[in-house]
């Protein structure tokens, strides 16, 4: 195919509300450099960091209420430069390759690893990993160029826009039971349950055999049942009278709900006035894992439960290359089904995010290049 020299993208302006998304349509198509390869998009998820990163809401080690980009820190520099094309979860077509990279790659359809991990095959650790929309543009456009090691081949029979909505959530998910250890038979606790990650979880737990319960808003019960939670419980059932939570019947209500089981790990996303309860619900010897403050990033917490239970808590972040693999294992063998709420037009971006920000569905959202709605994206406009 002929590659045009110009392409419609969605770029982040600066920090702030919706009126920093810009379409434009003259953005030069970026080249593939040694060891790339160039994708013309055909979907990208949406998840949480856009928007966060979007409204700098990350705040700092020293002020959580700063104006701030992901992951920053104390006189590091920033790798998110303005204007950025975000959007992590990118499904396409290779149409060109780099040097150094077989021109049979052309014409594959794949899904991007979108963790930047400045760091070889073999070494996991991800103390200075970055993500593709954040620290390179990412698949909010018509086309992307990404190495060639973070794009793989899936064979699957899913379209496009379904297997959009894997790569982010599901890799951070499946990163969080690995930094917990998490054994089949074992039982995680699992909350914002609803959302990319949280659903998300919910399968990656079984595929490992694990148990999973879901805390979620009520009227989203049965969807998380028919994706193998094991019992679906309503925040609403422990709410205070002012909207927050109720700790003790919090633990009641959760402990109903697990028939005597013993909570082997939580699996938290939303923080916030629910914390301390988690640590609490946790037997002991238990762990605790995170990917998410949803419901406030400040928390309550008793160090003498951390302490005289031996729990043990893991902040997690995105995944490693392993992660990436065995999600793409679960897909091609069928353990796992994307949960695709609705389709956007890229022009409709906007839109999109007020729609993510309501939390009004089960699942992932998915952007789609105006170019290829009717391809690809307009039977799942919803």
């Amino acid at each position: 195919m002929t590659i045009p020299e110009t392409m419609t993208a969605m770029t982040l302006i600066g920090h702030g509300g919706p009126e920093k998304l810009v379409l434009r349509h003259d953005m030069p198509v970026p080249r593939p450099g040694p060891g790339e390869v160039l994708l013309r998009v055909s979907a990208c998820g949406m998840n949480n960091t856009d928007i966060k990163v979007r409204e700098g809401s990350y705040g700092a080690e020293d002020d959580p209420e700063a104006v701030s980009s992901w992951r920053a820190r104390a006189g590091e520099e920033s790798t998110l430069q303005f204007p950025r094309i975000q959007g992590t979860d990118t499904v396409g077509r290779v149409v060109a390759v780099g040097e150094g990279v077989p021109e049979s790659r052309i014409g594959e359809r794949v899904m991007v690893d979108f963790c930047i991990y400045n760091r070889p095959e073999g070494d996991n650790s991800l103390a200075d990993i970055d993500y593709y929309g954040h620290g390179r543009d990412g698949g909010f456009a018509e086309y992307m160029v990404a190495e060639s090691g973070n794009v793989y081949s899936v064979k699957s029979d899913l379209d496009d826009a379904e297997l959009a909505t894997f790569s982010c959530a599901y890799q951070t998910g499946e990163h969080m039971l690995q930094r917990a250890g998490v054994n089949a038979g074992e039982s995680v606790l699992i909350t914002g349950a609803a959302g990319g990650v949280g659903s998300g979880l919910i399968q990656l737990c079984r595929a490992r055999g694990a148990v999973p319960y879901a805390i979620t808003s009520r009227g989203k019960e049965q969807p998380l049942l028919d994706l193998g939670a094991e019992a679906a419980i309503p925040r609403q059932d422990f709410q205070s009278a002012d909207g927050g939570t109720d700790e003790a019947a919090f633990i009641a209500t959760v402990e109903r709900a697990m028939k005597g089981r013993d909570v082997d790990v939580v699996a938290d996303l939303v923080g916030g006035d629910m914390f301390n309860g988690l640590l609490r619900l946790l037997r002991p010897e238990g762990r605790y894992t995170t990917a998410g403050t949803i419901g406030g990033a400040v928390v309550p917490l008793d160090t003498r439960t951390l302490y005289l239970k031996h729990l043990q808590l893991h902040g997690s972040s995105q995944g490693t290359r392993d992660d990436f693999r065995r999600l793409v294992g679960y897909i091609e063998a069928g353990k796992i089904k994307s949960i695709l709420s609705r389709a956007y037009k890229l022009s409709d971006l906007r839109q999109a995010q007020a729609d993510f920000v309501s939390k009004n569905y089960v699942g992932k959202l998915v952007v789609v290049p105006d170019s290829k709605w009717q391809e690809v994206g307009q039977h799942h406009a919803g």
